[in-house]
């Protein structure tokens, strides 16, 4: 069973969503506090208190620097009565850092409105971290000119959460400024303004894919996508795979759905097990989607149903489509519908069709129409179709004109059909040709005709090689004892193809071209393999060629199937065969079948025969 869902669209979520972690203005420090990062954790728990206590002497001797950063250690360690007194201290002073670090303590409070006093007095002062947590605060009460005054001072110093956040305001808005300050923030290391500046880069490549800047923006997408997933940005990760698999290097992809997946990503897991689903590992595949269908991805739920359903387990497959329909999934009710109907429950499969139709599914739209139509509601299945192809269904836009057809619509058949064909429906294309045909318009159907061809059609091979056949100019006479030199045309190699592929006419037409070059044990190869086929043409073909050979019994076997299959000069032929030999009344029999089937030359020979057999049998 084909289930719906587009990989390749399980990658596009839509509008930026914002981490669920924000990044808010820590402790702004002064002096020389830190940990070596190289230290085991006792050596840094005990620098950190000897420092500690050094900073509370100095601040009790009045250092207005060990004040703001004995604060800001107290702040940091949780210690937010023993930071107060010495921040408001510092700022009293004239702190900066202390203003800023003691409006973060009183926002940690609840204090909002007080801590943004303190932010303002120390973004005034030159503090790009109160710049940015003053903009950040006017903006979650709504006041964007003023918030974004503030940040764009934070960024204008160059910090590089003020600059992500202005960017992210900016891009709320629609200013096409919001990129500068994306990337300002990603090249100084923020992982999420590298993930999003690789979004609006991929974005764009995808809108200007038809010039020559589009491949330039996605290798610039990639490189911060990479840049992101390997700071542990998961979502980075994913659409690094989706790029990775696309180009076929479905080693690396995997490794980064692997990576994001493990870090919690559902739609990574998903495509990870479509990716090891196509190298064949679908026990792995299935260990991926049911983590990610657990998870609620309804793709992945989908992809287990259409699992079990392969497998014969259609109780499971069932329970997975439901599942998915309950993720907000619309392809699991119009999958649900395909399974009803494989199993013959066509009640239940109608009422998936119209839930999956009604909520947009352009497929299970088509799907209801054609099971309307089976149950011969046209006029039921008309508006379905109509709205499937509408949505841009190309099998809808066929079955159109199909319907229109049978109505003997041509205009309105033909409309649907140049439109499916548009859309790269062979059949369609097929059918444009025929009625470009019967119109006179040669170069059109030929167009049509090669497209449907070349994309696998048996009859449009054949009906372009009779096109071809028939403009071909008549073979030049050869000279007595001068040996004729066939080079094969175009118009044989699509009878080939088309014979190659089953088509019983062109396998006909593939021997009488190789019997008129002399060719016997071809042309008997192809007359037999259409004969045995079920082509009357070829078994009479074929009795024509055995008789010629000397074996005129195995041929009258063959005119035989060809009469009983109704052709008139195969039953003309037995009559005859029968004749000479002697057998008056099967001779008669057989004249009295060919004047009953025709042509009216074959019927008038058979009708004289038939009368000179009834003389002589009455004598």
């Amino acid at each position: 069973m084909n289930v719906m869902g587009d990989k390749a669209t399980l990658f596009e979520t839509g509008r930026f969503v914002r981490a669920s972690d924000p990044e808010e203005s820590g402790p702004e420090e002064t002096g020389s506090y830190g940990r070596d990062e190289t230290r085991d954790e006792s050596g840094a728990a005990a620098d950190e208190v000897a420092e500690l206590a050094r900073r509370r002497l100095a601040a009790e001797s009045g250092d207005v620097e060990a004040m703001s950063v004995l604060g800001a250690m107290l702040l940091r360690r949780g210690d937010p009565d023993g930071a107060e007194p010495h921040l408001r201290a510092a700022t009293a002073a004239g702190d900066r850092a202390a203003a800023n670090n003691l409006g973060v303590l009183l926002h940690q409070r609840g204090y909002a409105d007080e801590a943004a006093g303190w932010w303002r007095i120390a973004a005034v002062a030159g503090s790009a971290p109160a710049a940015h947590a003053l903009g950040r605060h006017h903006r979650e009460r709504g006041d964007e000119p003023a918030a974004e005054y503030w940040l764009r001072q934070s960024a204008e110093q160059g910090h590089v959460l003020g600059a992500y956040a202005l960017a992210d305001l900016l891009e709320h808005r629609g200013d096409a400024g919001a990129e500068r300050w994306m990337r300002a923030a990603a090249e100084r290391g923020h992982r999420e303004a590298e993930y999003r500046l690789a979004r609006a880069l991929d974005r764009r490549a995808a809108r200007e894919s038809a010039g020559g800047k589009g491949a330039g923006l996605m290798a610039e997408a990639e490189q911060w996508y990479r840049q992101a997933a390997a700071r542990g940005h998961r979502r980075a990760a994913l659409h690094l795979g989706a790029i990775l698999e696309r180009r076929g290097d479905l080693q690396e992809a995997g490794r980064w759905y692997l990576t994001s997946a493990k870090d919690g990503e559902t739609r990574a897991a998903c495509a990870l097990g479509f990716l090891l689903r196509d190298a064949g590992d679908t026990e792995s595949a299935a260990v991926w989607w049911l983590r990610a269908a657990q998870d609620g991805d309804g793709n992945a739920a989908n992809a287990l149903g259409a699992l079990h359903a392969e497998r014969g387990e259609t109780q499971t497959a069932e329970r997975w489509y439901r599942a998915a329909m309950d993720a907000g999934d619309v392809n699991g009710a119009y999958n649900l519908g395909l399974l009803c109907a494989e199993q013959g429950r066509t009640a239940q499969a109608e009422q998936w069709y119209r839930r999956a139709a009604y909520a947009g599914h352009r497929e299970a739209a088509n799907a209801l129409a054609v099971l309307l139509l089976q149950v011969g509601d046209t006029g039921g299945a008309e508006p379905w179709f109509s709205k499937a192809a509408e949505a841009g269904s190309v099998d809808a836009a066929f079955n159109l004109g199909i319907l229109y057809a049978g109505r003997e619509l041509e205009p309105e058949a033909l409309r649907w059909y140049e439109r499916a064909a548009a859309a790269g429906h062979t059949e369609a294309a097929l059918q444009v040709g025929i009625a470009r045909l019967r119109a006179g318009d040669e170069g059109e159907a030929e167009r049509h005709l090669r497209w449907a061809a070349g994309s696998g059609s048996a009859e449009a091979a054949y009906r372009l090689a009779a096109l071809l056949d028939a403009r071909r100019p008549p073979a030049p006479a050869h000279e007595l004892g001068e040996p004729a030199v066939h080079e094969k045309t175009e118009c044989e190699e699509w009878y080939e193809r088309a014979a190659s592929q089953g088509h019983r006419r062109a396998q006909v037409r593939v021997g009488m071209l190789a019997a008129a070059r002399g060719d016997v044990v071809e042309a008997a190869r192809w007359y037999r393999t259409a004969a045995e086929a079920g082509s009357r043409n070829g078994a009479f073909n074929l009795g024509l060629l055995l008789a010629r050979e000397g074996s005129e019994p195995e041929a009258a076997l063959w005119w035989t199937r060809a009469a009983d299959a109704g052709h008139g000069r195969a039953a003309l032929r037995l009559a005859l065969v029968y004749a000479r030999r002697g057998e008056l009344t099967e001779g008669q029999r057989w004249a009295d079948r060919a004047v009953e089937l025709g042509p009216a030359a074959v019927a008038e020979r058979a009708a004289r025969l038939r009368d000179a057999l009834r003389e002589e049998l009455s004598a």
